[in-house]
């Protein structure tokens, strides 16, 4: 990495895996960025607002600046005002978390959330983390909707990663996950047990217009003890037709609007049939 841009946008990212935060060593030699040049970058961070040093430690954090920002994003991107309702009904329904992801570029990112469960074990990720496409239910909802080539380069960019970090029914090869993208085409929506995180089992319907790829994704999560078999598939219904509701509500958001393809997909700014979706920078 030579560009400041490229460095400084890598440092963020690092420190935004890293709660306790990182020394400036520790940057440098995960970036493979001089210490020098790390250290240029971090003052001019911090001046800026987006980093600060712990008070008599060497350890660099990120502020809330940059949450800020994204959470300003938003609200003014008219995604969560649309979706909450939606999301909260279908909560209360299953009594489980239910999130929504949205597909932005490559890239698919959670971005809202309902919890339905009120004892008991629950599960809540953080949010604002881009799904593992190869193993998670909502990654293989996403690809879906692709044809096999796009699911595939999407797949092969981002990488299986460790098996040791999720859980033990997660696909170790490309024909694997593939097979499930195709299963999970052909049934309408994905199960996973035991994939994305030992003890998880979820199930996740595309949000999309009919023949075009998603846009986004909502999924019901919880453990695996209450969510057997029977319960996921008597779950099937209540997740369609929230799927089917927030693509109906999308015109209403601006994000929206810019990303997903309506069905006849005519538009100056649609992009080929391929993608399904918009650049969302358009001009």
């Amino acid at each position: 990495m030579n560009g400041i841009l490229e460095r400084t946008l890598a440092i963020l990212e690092l420190l935004a895996q890293h709660g306790e935060g990182l020394e400036l060593a520790h940057i440098a030699d995960a970036l493979g960025i001089p210490k020098s040049a790390v250290h240029r970058l971090l003052a001019s961070l911090q001046q800026a607002g987006y980093v600060r040093q712990a008070r008599g430690h060497g350890q660099y954090l990120l502020t809330t600046k940059l949450v800020s920002l994204g959470l300003s994003y938003l609200s003014h991107s008219g995604i969560v005002d649309i979706a909450q309702p939606l999301l909260n009904q279908l909560a209360e329904t299953s009594g489980e978390l239910v999130r929504l992801s949205v597909v932005d570029g490559e890239r698919l990112t959670w971005v809202a959330r309902a919890q339905g469960a009120r004892q008991g074990l629950r599960y809540d990720p953080d949010m604002g983390s881009d799904a593992r496409l190869s193993c998670s239910s909502s990654g293989w909802a996403w690809l879906s909707t692709l044809p096999d080539d796009d699911a595939l380069s999407l797949l092969v960019k981002q990488g299986l990663g460790k098996p040791e970090d999720f859980g033990p029914n997660a696909p170790t090869t490309w024909p694997d996950v593939m097979a499930q993208v195709q299963r999970t085409r052909e049934r309408g929506y994905s199960i996973t047990v035991d994939t994305y995180t030992l003890g998880l089992s979820a199930l996740s319907a595309p949000v999309r217009f009919a023949g075009q790829p998603a846009f986004g994704v909502v999924t019901i999560a919880g453990p695996s003890v209450r969510l057997d078999a029977a319960r996921l598939e008597a779950l099937a219904t209540p997740l369609l037709a929230c799927a089917q509701q927030l693509a109906a509500a999308s015109s209403a958001s601006p994000f929206f609007q810019l990303t997903a393809l309506p069905a006849d997909g005519v538009g100056a700014n649609a992009a080929s049939p391929a993608s399904g979706k918009r650049p969302i920078y358009a001009e």
